[in-house]
């Protein structure tokens, strides 16, 4: 066989017999930062194999500069590929962890915020507010205006007991303006909620019940309801504290009802043993709720406290209003950054008794 000299001295070729292999890292780079016959650092991506179509490698030349590094980067991208699939698990679990744990616990699904909106108040708004109405319940007494929330596609609604207590019709407002009759389907005094049943409703968009053992004080939170009759009014703050004992008056005190008759009195409750908006009455009841300074007005109770991926954690009840000095007639002012709602926890365990009017 004819042998043509290689005009390199020997050893300046390496072979697959090499008998001291060293590590990409170290070897080469030092070879190229200054030792004879050094090559430079591989590019931080495979070649392309389409590179070699016009100019193949030489006849008998192995290529080793790109046969470690190429071994070496397959292995970092399957390195990264199994740790970037983990975390986008994780991200997946995180953004979408309210529906995938409302389903695996069987509440009730419903509307959440787009993935493009997470964590903004619009977007919260934009997505949940469909599905909080008006309600407007009348009595011999006069007219009582709270909101609700839609958790059923023909029409279940979740309010407080003291906006339908005594009423002896009931109509309710969506948010595009469409206005059905509700019957009343079961009430539970002791928790201050009840469940009315629009008729003849369907395909209405529903909310999604989340977690409220998740929430922590600093939690940033939203507040859609009817303030003072003003359909779909959002409100934002914070959760200010945790489990605050909030004792309110029961549907037979005889002050039930918000804005009943005009006269601007707010629902009554009693906190630390001191009553604010009114009397409570004699006989009351008393529940852990969530507190908030998101700004609550008569009309917001039985609407619905959110958290940023759009779950509903609680359904507003009780705020402190002082009384305005500038009004004789018993009036009082606008919120001051204290209200109060019922754990969507506390909720979720009474549906079942709602729905079967046990509690009535």
């Amino acid at each position: 066989m004819h042998m043509t000299e290689s005009p390199r001295p020997s050893g300046a070729y390496t072979t697959d017999q090499d008998p001291n292999p060293y590590p990409y890292d170290t070897a080469y780079s030092t070879a190229y930062d200054g030792a004879a016959g050094g090559y430079p650092p591989p590019p931080p991506y495979a070649p392309d194999p389409s590179s070699y179509a016009s100019e193949p490698p030489a006849p008998g030349h192995r290529d080793r500069r790109a046969k470690r590094p190429v071994a070496l980067l397959a292995a970092v991208a399957l390195a990264a590929a199994v740790i970037g699939g983990g975390t986008a698990t994780l991200v997946g679990q995180l953004s979408d962890g309210g529906a995938s744990a409302t389903g695996s616990t069987g509440t009730v699904q419903g509307t959440t915020v787009s993935q493009s909106s997470k964590g903004t108040v619009s977007g919260v708004a934009e997505a949940v507010s469909p599905a909080i109405v008006e309600i407007g319940a009348a009595s011999s007494a006069g007219k009582s205006t709270g909101s609700g929330v839609v958790i059923t596609e023909d029409g279940e609604i979740v309010t407080n007991n003291h906006v339908i207590s005594g009423a002896q019709q009931i109509e309710v407002t969506l948010s595009t303006g469409k206005t059905y009759t509700a019957d009343v389907v079961g009430t539970d005094p002791d928790k201050d909620l009840a469940l009315i049943k629009l008729r003849g409703a369907s395909g209405l968009k529903t909310a999604a019940l989340g977690d409220s053992s998740q929430v922590k004080v600093g939690d940033q939170v939203v507040a859609i309801g009817s303030p003072e009759g003003l359909t779909g009014t959002v409100t934002s703050g914070i959760i200010s504290a945790l489990d605050r004992d909030v004792t309110v008056a029961k549907d037979d005190s005889g002050s039930s009802g918000e804005n009943q008759g005009g006269g601007g009195q707010q629902w009554p409750f009693e906190f630390g043993g001191q009553q604010f908006n009114g009397d409570t009455g004699e006989k009351t009841t008393t529940y852990k709720a969530l507190q908030t300074d998101a700004s609550l007005n008569p009309g917001n109770s039985g609407g619905a406290l959110i958290n940023m991926d759009g779950e509903i954690i609680g359904i507003n009840s009780a705020m402190y209003a002082p009384s305005s000095s500038a009004a004789g007639s018993g009036s009082t002012a606008g919120s001051v950054g204290l209200g109060f709602a019922i754990p969507v926890n506390t909720l979720k365990a009474d549906l079942d008794t709602l729905r079967a009017g046990d509690g009535s």
